[in-house]
């Protein structure tokens, strides 16, 4: 279903056909002047060397009278203002809402994406840096696939290396009581890693005994292979935990570790040095960049072997994006890291197109973040100074809800308040997180992201069960519309709003930033309240009445689809 905007860029090119130009492409967006404005004369006059203003006065004369535009006219230097008649609004409100898709189409239908997103390490609890890249992959995925994409999820985790030695040595020394599961078992897991580190660092013969663990490990002895699962197993049940408190759609499914690409890093390497991607410099085999360079001027390499004949992030990076391309067949591959991975991507990028597994039709995007600061403006940590774990952070935010909603609703207890405590606190954190632009840092603050006014995503869940109250009042009254009604300018601007979401998951996909449709939501949002304050709905007479609440039905409609798709829930009472 075609919005509004299109539809008038349609009429707008066809007004335009007689003067002969090609590839006229006019933008057509809202106005402060007009329902909307359309640009693109300028460059046509100057294609056709005529005054701007004589362009857009031929198009406004041949724009045809109908039911879509009820007044053109020129403005500025050769802008054409456009006017909709009543009954086109009101025609494209009851198609969007005879449609479960809301006017939505399948932009990605024959799109396969694999998107690579949280990227935890085993042993290891996941903190508040994990909360950027796991919210905006969660957001993307959900996206993409509401817009008929195939979506690969790959959660990347570090399950590989010297540390995994280090810790399985130190377990075989140091026995522990048999483990529960859960959070608890996680920590103690961190603990016993901090400890093995501490060995590691202040012990020789300690350091010895582990990198012959990490030999044992590479070569599959049985015992340490059944050590590492164990730990492996462990962090993946932690992992799953956390993602279910966030309400994201990671499983163990997608979790691939750079374990599994290990057998084919002698293959990558090779398969480099033979197409002389890569060259050996002072015993490692690295790729190199004109335009990449130290502080000094020397040449900063990708180093894709290491001289002891290790491989690194890099080798494990390539082998997954080969694989990524070669077997799972993807169009585009995304990578939600923080910003701080720019060059490493840059690189990688650059190695896997020179080589040849990443064609010039398969983009690779780093999806890069800024960071979760704290009151003083500098990474978010404990008093203590330590990074802050996710579930504490997690657990507060709803704990700091529950307070929240028991003042909004005093008779709301036990497992009913606690779940509505959690859908609000979650949605809290998540909103606070994609209402920012992802490569900005902000502050976390959870009295402004739980306040019930501003651009929160409490204020939106709110605005959504008002709208559910409205409708539950009006028993027995369908939501019918008539296009023979005059619309009052609340109910036009909320008509126009509402055309606008398919348009704004594009503009969404365009540049893999869900701010745009937090930022949409929150102004439909306050479209909607200032039609609720002028434009009474259950008060109002037949047909105006089945108007407002096709109008109220949709809005609600909008704002839990949008919020869904940012991974929040939209709980019909708050």
């Amino acid at each position: 279903m075609p919005s509004l905007a299109s539809s008038l860029s349609d009429s707008v090119t066809a007004a335009a056909a007689p003067l002969g130009l090609v590839d006229f492409a006019p933008q057509v967006r809202r106005s402060e002047h007009a329902d909307f404005q359309a640009d693109g004369m300028l460059a046509a006059a100057r294609t056709l060397r005529r005054r701007p203003r004589d362009v857009a006065a031929e198009v406004v004369a041949a724009l045809p009278a109908g039911n879509l535009v009820a007044a053109a006219r020129v403005a500025g230097p050769g802008f054409v203002n456009l006017e909709l008649t009543d009954r086109a609004l009101l025609a494209q409100l009851a198609d969007r809402l005879g449609d479960p898709r809301l006017g939505v189409g399948t932009a990605e239908a024959d799109v396969t994406t694999v998107i690579d997103y949280s990227q935890p390490n085993i042993a290891k609890e996941m903190h508040v840096g994990h909360l950027r890249s796991t919210i905006i992959g969660d957001s993307l995925v959900r996206i993409l696939e509401h817009l008929g994409g195939t979506v690969v999820r790959r959660n990347h985790i570090g399950d590989w290396g010297t540390q995994f030695g280090m810790l399985i040595q130190y377990r075989f020394e140091h026995p522990e009581p048999p483990a529960t599961t859960g959070t608890a078992t996680m920590r103690r897991l961190a603990a016993l890693y901090r400890q093995a580190r501490a060995a590691f660092d202040s012990d020789p013969a300690f350091a010895e005994r582990a990198r012959r663990r990490v030999v044992a490990l590479q070569g599959g002895d049985p015992a340490t292979l059944s050590a590492w699962r164990d730990i492996v197993a462990e962090s993946t049940r932690y992992f799953t935990d956390v993602y279910d408190r966030l309400g994201v759609r990671l499983t163990g499914a997608d979790a691939v570790g750079e374990s599994a690409y290990n057998a084919a890093l002698p293959d990558v390497a090779a398969e480099l040095a033979q197409r002389g991607v890569a060259a050996v410099s002072d015993g490692a085999l690295c790729v190199f960049f004109d335009d990449v360079r130290g502080p000094d001027g020397t040449p900063t390499p990708l180093i894709v072997r290491k001289r002891d004949g290790g491989f690194g992030y890099a080798a494990t990076d390539l082998a997954a994006l080969r694989q990524r391309v070669g077997d799972l067949h993807a169009d585009r591959l995304l990578y939600v890291v923080d910003a701080r991975q720019a060059l490493h991507f840059r690189m990688v990028f650059d190695t896997a197109r020179r080589a040849g597994w990443l064609p010039p039709t398969v983009p690779a995007v780093h999806v890069a973040f800024g960071t979760v600061l704290g009151p003083d403006g500098r990474p978010f940590k404990t008093r203590a100074g330590d990074t802050v774990r996710l579930v504490d952070l997690l657990t507060e935010a709803v704990d700091r809800a529950r307070d929240v909603v028991a003042a909004k609703n005093p008779d709301l207890a036990g497992a009913a308040l606690d779940q509505r405590a959690r859908q609000v606190g979650i949605g809290a954190v998540k909103y606070a997180d994609l209402a920012t632009g992802r490569t900005r840092d902000y502050t976390y603050d959870p009295d402004r992201m739980l306040a019930l006014a501003g651009n929160t995503g409490v204020y939106l869940q709110y605005a959504h069960a008002r709208i559910r109250s409205i409708l539950a009042k009006a028993t027995g009254v369908e939501p019918v519309v008539d296009a023979e009604v005059a619309l009052e300018p609340a109910e036009r601007a909320l008509i126009l709003d509402l055309d606008a979401f398919a348009d704004t998951l594009t503009e969404v996909v365009a540049g893999f930033e869900p701010h745009r449709l937090c930022g949409y939501l929150y102004r439909l949002a306050q479209t909607f309240t200032t039609f609720y304050e002028r434009c009474p709905v259950l008060r109002a007479d037949e047909p105006i009445r089945g108007n407002r609440l096709a109008l109220c039905r949709l809005t609600g409609d909008t704002l839990r689809t949008g919020l869904e798709l940012l991974g929040i829930e939209a709980p019909d009472q708050l």
